[in-house]
């Protein structure tokens, strides 16, 4: 069944360009693989994160990935440093510190493309 093959995320941007400056230029990904000026595939990890054009882009109001990261704090430096603006959300048993949502030993941290596309990071 489909638990035994790998997933690829797929984001919706309107700008393709814009898309891929973001994604490559502000969040460091590779590129793997251009469709012409349709889609671009980044190397994540030992994952790929599909970025692809679309009139629906930014129409998701909920997170359209999550990256599973060692140190969420400091990725947030480095990404507000590079200009990535980050969430606040006011969610329950989640304490906001800085711009870091605190559970116990869970850390969570959510920015947006430039289409509006809800990230995650997770630590």
């Amino acid at each position: 069944m489909l638990g035994d093959n790998e997933v690829m995320a797929t984001i919706a941007v309107k700008n393709l360009s814009a898309g891929r400056k973001f994604y490559e230029g502000k969040l460091g990904f590779k590129v793997v693989h251009t469709e012409g000026d349709q889609a671009v595939t980044f190397k994540s990890g030992k994952s790929q994160l599909l970025v692809y054009q679309s009139q629906f882009a930014g129409t998701n109001k909920a997170s359209a990935a999550t990256w599973m990261v060692k140190d969420v704090e400091s990725l947030v430096k480095d990404l507000k440093a590079k200009g990535v603006a980050f969430e606040h959300y006011n969610l329950p048993g989640l304490t906001l510190k800085g711009d870091v949502h605190v559970a116990g030993p869970r850390k969570n941290a959510w920015f947006k493309d430039p289409d509006g596309n809800i990230l995650a990071l997770v630590e």
